[in-house]
């Protein structure tokens, strides 16, 4: 009765001898929970192939989504945040931010680059969340200034990506003032006709949502993103009620009259680079 009955042992694998993935080769979606192989997820641009949902990405794969060829310039890459609060909450600020840094190989919570996307120049500026909450800080506030004053320089339109936790606590009132200073900014480029495009992705919130990630001459959003400026939680605590369904979502905003349109990330290339040879013909 061996049909039935095992007679060998099992296949055994001593621990030395056991595979294992690589990291990074894999990863799942937070929303359907399937597997996504990397090199298929990064080319089809960090969306998945499954739900179409956009995985939360950071600044080097914006700029290998948008500009030509991967090729860019990064513009003010050396600065990095000071502690003039000297602040400590559960670790000192300056601790906080060097963390950060080696976790993310980042300098801040935002880079900058010139590039081409589809040939026509463009200036963005795209922000990270995985540095302290992609919170603005005055870094965050001088690189887009900085950002603002080359399109300014060289005419060249500006790009906004905006992805944020809001304003800094660690840096009071140096974060506040980065809103009114890079509103500022965006007049001066309005009042020179240089085209700024804001693209808000998930999630953009505070400050972030009450300054520069509005003010675009065109507001873009990718599909299913968070956008507000208190959260869910804290409004309905506030007025004591039941919120919409898909309150906050990129959806509800723009059917509220807050965005011009939801761009699928797969697409997000060519309808800005229409957009810039609209304008500037």
């Amino acid at each position: 009765m061996a049909w039935f009955k095992r007679e060998k042992k099992g296949i055994i694998t001593s621990t030395e001898e056991k595979k294992e993935a690589p990291d990074g080769l894999w990863n799942k979606c937070p929303n359907c929970k399937k597997a996504l192989h990397q090199s298929e997820l990064q080319e089809n641009k960090y969306v998945c192939h499954y739900c179409s949902y956009h995985l939360r990405v950071g600044s080097k794969e914006y700029f290998e989504v948008l500009f030509d060829d991967s090729q860019f310039t990064e513009l003010f890459a050396d600065m990095i945040s000071g502690d003039p609060l000297n602040f400590v909450d559960s670790k000192p600020y300056s601790d906080r931010i060097q963390d950060s840094m080696r976790k993310t190989g980042l300098k801040d919570a935002i880079r900058a680059a010139h590039g081409k996307v589809e040939g026509q120049e463009l200036m963005i500026a795209c922000m990270d969340f995985n540095f302290i909450g992609g919170s603005m800080g005055s870094v965050v506030g001088e690189k887009i200034a900085r950002s603002i004053d080359y399109s300014l320089e060289h005419k060249v339109p500006f790009l906004m990506i905006s992805k944020s936790g809001g304003a800094r606590m660690m840096e009071a009132a140096f974060s506040l003032m980065q809103m009114a200073k890079t509103s500022a900014k965006l007049a001066l480029l309005s009042q020179a006709k240089v085209p700024y495009i804001s693209l808000l992705t998930d999630p953009t919130t505070g400050g972030v949502t009450a300054s520069y990630a509005m003010l675009g001459d065109i507001n873009i959003a990718e599909p299913g993103a968070l956008i507000g400026f208190a959260g869910p939680r804290v409004i309905k605590e506030t007025i004591k009620k039941d919120l919409p369904k898909g309150f906050q979502t990129a959806e509800f905003v723009l059917e509220h009259g807050f965005l011009d349109f939801i761009v699928d990330r797969r697409a997000m290339k060519a309808k800005i680079a229409a957009f810039l040879r609209m304008v500037q013909n």
